[in-house]
């Protein structure tokens, strides 16, 4: 008869099951009123940098309602990813800058 601990059992499961990855920030710049790039892939946790390189103001706004960054020229603006699933999102202030982000 084969006796094995609990707390090694609890090892081997613990072992087996992959860790999720490092937080990152991904980085999306604004420029020539465009989001570039226009669609990226992040994991839960992320963070998603938007760099104003124009010389107007812009938004990372979520069409879902989950978030509204205003960005200035020669700034930045950050919101951490916390949802899983597709987010489409555009600038308020330029109707026709578009973006989409897939969180896993």
């Amino acid at each position: 008869m084969l006796v094995v601990a609990a707390s090694t059992i609890a090892s081997v499961v613990a072992c087996a099951t992959p860790s999720p990855p490092p937080p990152q920030t991904i980085t999306v710049t604004m420029a020539d009123v465009a989001f570039a790039p226009a669609e990226v892939n992040a994991h839960l946790n992320d963070t998603l940098e938007w760099v104003n390189k124009d010389i107007v103001d812009h938004t990372g706004t979520a069409r879902n309602g989950t978030w509204d960054v205003v960005v200035e020229p020669g700034r930045s603006g950050k919101v951490v990813l916390t949802s899983a699933g597709t987010i489409d999102y555009y600038c308020k202030l330029h109707p026709n800058m578009v973006g989409k982000i897939t969180v896993r």
